[in-house]
């Protein structure tokens, strides 16, 4: 099963929602996530780094994307989109890649200050958990 977690600038809450997703799921290798944006800002947030490598989380392989990249031929299926922001979810409301995924609206707001995103992390985390039951 593939996972894509979507926002706007794939930058923060999509970012982090991938990391703990693969992370709660790396021992059973049959599911994964990605993430991706809308109108990507090409960079991750320092303040969505830190919060990962603070929970234990591998920050090196973590970049901003677009969700064209998982439109084209030989991109991963995707099997459920999760929107974690109000403008991605209306930006993108029709998939266009392969397959018909299921979809999901996580509204989380926009994180700006370092316990925000503490907080984003430990709301996401529990989410992630619920759905993985």
């Amino acid at each position: 099963m593939n996972i894509l977690f979507l926002c706007t600038g794939n930058s923060a809450r999509s970012i982090i929602a991938e990391a703990i997703y693969n992370h709660v799921h790396k021992q059973h290798g049959y599911s994964h996530a990605f993430s991706a944006g809308s109108k990507p800002s090409g960079k991750v947030n320092p303040f969505a780094r830190s919060v990962l490598q603070k929970h234990g989380h591998s920050v090196e392989d973590v970049r901003s994307k677009n969700v064209d990249e998982f439109m084209q031929d030989g991109a991963p299926v995707i099997d459920l989109v999760i929107s974690v922001c109000d403008s991605a979810a209306n930006d993108c409301p029709v998939w266009l890649g392969q397959g018909n995924p299921e979809r999901l609206h996580w509204p989380l707001p926009d994180p700006k200050t370092e316990d925000d995103f503490e907080e984003i992390y430990l709301s996401l985390k529990e989410k992630i958990v619920e759905i993985s039951r």
